[in-house]
């Protein structure tokens, strides 16, 4: 495996090829790790092996072509050893990742100095999605371990539909590398769980256990006993005792896990940050920089001590490598070919996979509204029904609030450790992990899958670090946020959103939309499934409305905000959006009967307002003197366009839906009393110089 013997000219010793390649990756990260005095390169020094391991002798891939349908996909968890996973995809040859890419790592200048212009560099702090070879953006610790167990489940679930005999046209493995970091964090124990649970034997975590952390040695705040912890989750454990010198014993637990059938595998690999540099083994060396003496160690030639120089023996064996994934690509293609035409119609459906197809408008344009009035989270679970049967692309879970969700049953295409053809994951009680495995799911390749969640919108908070990593990286993922309000009721404040949205709503590339009624979350779905690159929150109440909401529009719902009603000669415009626009309508009647004129705006997204023009926003917002905002939310947002806001200054109370909005003077009472205290207090053609509470 390891290759012929070669003595290095200036150091009298023998090395196979695998050494001499571990020996380049080493000297180039401590090239890169001085040459601006930061990075992070403890860890990968130390994983060189495993690197050498992965990308010589396990992984498919194809350089040339970095979105291969069938490739194998790597996730570097501990993302701040970006330097590990950029070398690596320099020695393998991706041809964005060139030497000049890496010279600007960790460059805080970056700033060319013949143009005066900003440098760009692909060689991130932190791997980012957008560069080829990089599967998931990563940093925030833990997150990419629960990627990594999102990309086995799409990869199972492809694998379940499409392979026959004779036919195996999927067949991607997911390699995921994780620091003690990483398996500290809450996420990636609640993905290892469930990863566990599903029985997902495509799935190898290679567990890069140098014993140091950030601060210091691990030992400061760890003690226990991480394989007894892994067995008891469903894991499959192997161990490497040497993982700093021998790429064989790695290459050997990889083949072997491969060979496990049931669970998923962790691969427990001792190494040495930093290894054999002058602060290896402490935590110096885990953000820190390299000595001139370090920065020989490693070197072909000690007498030059070239920085940046890879050998032309490693060279050559990663070139040889890059030509097998070439010819693995070609030979997936006929299969591909092959495959399509013995089986047409499973062709058909796997080509418009892969071509992130999603076919839905006739689907939608063919719900009709209910007679009565009906809660917007009942309505939404019977559409939901109907998407989940028409969209195979459709993988959806929920946190143990499914049926509160009213999402339906769907007992009959549950994805498990017997049954991989299913639509829907039972995550359990983890807000967290669900959002992060989702998104590895929408990252497998761009539309193959249409990640949903579900839970109450309160509990977005648990699963927040995932949503914003999702939007981060363009990740088309749906959210369903049930119970968005006030109108929770009895479980109080601890359930009773009142904030939650202001997080959201400044979250960049994500889109928060409250429906008001049926024919809004209609046109809540119209936009998310239209969108592209962006993830969505679908904000919906618990209660019916009291009364129906006049001329509400599904395909206004994409321009963030509507009139639904028109007064002339209006003195107040009431801006309400979900479960409050109701009271906004009611309380509207009742102050244009007193003489104060006042029209109704629905916004069900201030986010796509936002992206309207000038014209179209006046024309919503009209001249009327007096804007107010109505949400029973803090309002943090409102000032952009309103003169005055009705919202919450407090958490909620523990009470009746209704009895809540009352007490905190939000529904149609309350409302008109604020209002015509208002505009009586400054006057009805007075116009407010600076936003103002009510």
């Amino acid at each position: 495996m390891n290759g012929h013997l070669e003595t290095n000219p200036a150091t009298k010793q023998q090395f196979t090829d695998d050494e001499q390649a571990v020996r380049d990756i080493r000297k180039l990260v401590i090239d890169c790790c001085r040459q601006n005095g930061a990075g992070h390169g403890g860890s990968a020094i130390g994983m060189a092996p495993l690197g050498v391991a992965l990308w010589k002798h396990i992984m498919r891939y194809n350089p040339k072509n970095g979105d291969w349908f069938d490739r194998d996909r790597f996730v570097l968890s501990n993302g701040h050893a970006a330097i590990f996973l950029y070398t690596m995809l320099h020695m393998a040859g991706y041809p964005d990742m060139k030497l000049d890419e890496l010279k600007m790592y960790a460059d805080p200048k970056n700033v060319d100095p013949e143009t005066g212009k900003w440098k760009h560099t692909i060689c991130h702090g932190h791997p980012e999605i957008d560069v080829s070879g990089v599967e998931v953006t990563t940093g925030p610790l833990g997150q990419g371990v629960a990627n990594s167990v999102g990309l086995a489940i799409a990869a199972k679930s492809l694998a379940t539909k499409f392979n026959k005999d004779g036919h195996d046209i999927i067949s991607s493995r997911i390699y995921c590398v994780t620091g003690d970091g990483c398996l500290q964090e809450g996420v990636a124990n609640e993905a290892v769980a469930i990863a566990g649970h599903l029985q997902l034997d495509n799935l190898i975590l290679l567990y890069d256990n140098n014993q140091v952390t950030c601060d210091g040695p691990a030992d400061w705040i760890v003690s226990e006993d991480t394989n007894a912890k892994f067995r008891s989750m469903g894991w499959h454990v192997i161990d490497v005792f040497d993982g700093d010198t021998s790429v064989d014993n790695i290459v050997g637990a990889v083949n072997i896990a491969k060979a496990v059938t049931g669970k998923p595998t962790l691969i427990n690999i001792r190494t040495t940050i930093g290894y054999g540099t002058s602060t290896a083994g402490t935590a110096k060396s885990h953000h820190g920089t390299y000595s001139s003496e370090d920065a020989v160690l490693y070197a072909e030639d000690v007498s030059k001590s070239e920085a940046h120089v890879v050998s032309s023996r490693t060279k050559a064996l990663f070139a040889t490598k890059a030509k097998q994934g070439e010819k693995l690509e070609q030979e997936w293609n006929a299969k591909l070919e092959s495959y399509t035409k013995a089986f047409p119609e499973q062709g058909k459906v796997l080509l418009g996979r892969i071509e992130g197809k999603i076919e839905y408008e006739d689907l939608l344009k063919t719900f009709e509204m209910p007679k009565d009035l009906m809660p917007t989270r009942t309505f939404n679970g019977k559409l939901f029904k109907n998407l989940v049967a028409s969209i195979p692309s459709v993988m959806a879970g929920g946190a143990d609030l499914w049926g509160a969700n009213q999402l339906g049953d769907y007992s009959h295409t549950i994805f498990d450790g017997k049954h991989r053809d299913g639509q829907v994951i039972r995550y359990g009680i983890r807000e967290h992990a669900m959002a992060a495995i989702s998104n590895g799911l929408a990252a497998y390749s761009p539309g193959t899958f249409l990640p949903i969640t579900a839970t109450f919108f309160m509990f977005y908070l648990y699963a927040a670090p995932g949503v914003r990593m999702g939007a981060l990286q363009n990740l088309k993922v749906i959210h369903i946020a049930t119970h968005d309000t006030l109108g929770e009721g009895q479980n109080g404040p601890t359930h009773q959103p009142v904030e939650v949205d202001s997080l959201y709503r400044a979250m960049p590339n994500l889109l928060h939309i409250r429906a008001a009624d049926p024919e809004e979350v209609v046109g809540a779905w119209q936009t998310a499934l239209s969108v592209k690159g962006k993830s969505i929150i679908i904000g919906l109440a618990r209660d019916p409305p009291k009364v129906a909401i006049p001329n509400s529009d599904r395909n206004k719902v994409a321009k963030g905000g509507y009139v639904v009603v028109e007064k002339e000669n209006a003195q107040v415009t009431l801006i309400s959006t979900g479960s409050e626009l109701q009271f906004a309508v009611v309380a509207a009647e009742k102050l244009s009967a007193e003489g104060i004129v006042t029209r109704v705006v629905s916004m069900p997204c201030i986010k796509l307002f936002d992206e309207q023009s000038e014209e179209y926003q006046d024309s919503v917002l009209s001249e009327t003197p007096h804007i107010i905002s109505l949400e029973a939310y803090v309002s943090t947002i409102w000032a952009r366009y309103c003169t005055a806001s009705i919202g919450m200054t407090t958490f909620g109370y523990s009470g009746s839906g209704n009895a809540n909005f009352a007490r905190f003077g939000l529904d149609d009472n309350g409302v008109f009393k604020k209002v015509k205290a208002h505009v009586q207090k400054t006057g009805k053609g007075t116009k407010q110089k600076r936003w103002v509470q009510l």
